[in-house]
């Protein structure tokens, strides 16, 4: 959703281009929902494609990975990641700047690390869909309706 008109843009690639394949804001109803939750998860969290495909009953984290790639760059897409904390590969900067901007934990890279690249800090940063957006929350959240 644009933070400012709380609508959904056309959907980006993952390159940050607009795909005129998917330049309808007409989404599969499958897609509607992984993005919803992608967009409820707080500044400052993440969750997995396992994650979110765990909470919509529905999935697996490589239907969810196929949902951002192809209708990510329309949500904060760098909020639904992969299990082990590394950062998307090809998006790494852009992702980096993002998590500092809203003080996702992340840990320091390895000297073996290429190109020195952190890691997210997934024990501090990961989100299980609580109220407030609290590591202890239990309270699941509504789930989202589907946008026909």
């Amino acid at each position: 959703m644009s933070e400012e008109s709380g609508e959904r843009q056309a959907p980006i690639g993952a390159a940050g281009d607009v795909t005129p394949e998917h330049a309808s804001p007409e989404y599969p109803e499958y897609a509607e929902r992984v993005l919803d939750v992608a967009e409820m998860i707080p500044p400052g969290r993440v969750m997995t494609y396992g994650d979110v495909a765990e909470w919509l009953e529905e999935g697996g984290p490589r239907q969810v990975g196929r949902v951002m790639a192809l209708y990510g760059g329309a949500v904060p897409w760098w909020r639904v990641v992969r299990s082990d904390g590394v950062l998307l590969p090809g998006h790494e900067l852009r992702a980096l700047e993002r998590y500092r901007e809203e003080g996702t934990p992340l840990r320091q890279a390895s000297r073996a690390a290429q190109g020195h690249v952190p890691k997210l800090d997934m024990r501090r940063a990961r989100w299980d869909g609580g109220a407030g957006g609290d590591a202890a929350g239990d309270a699941r959240p509504q789930a989202p309706e589907a946008h026909t």
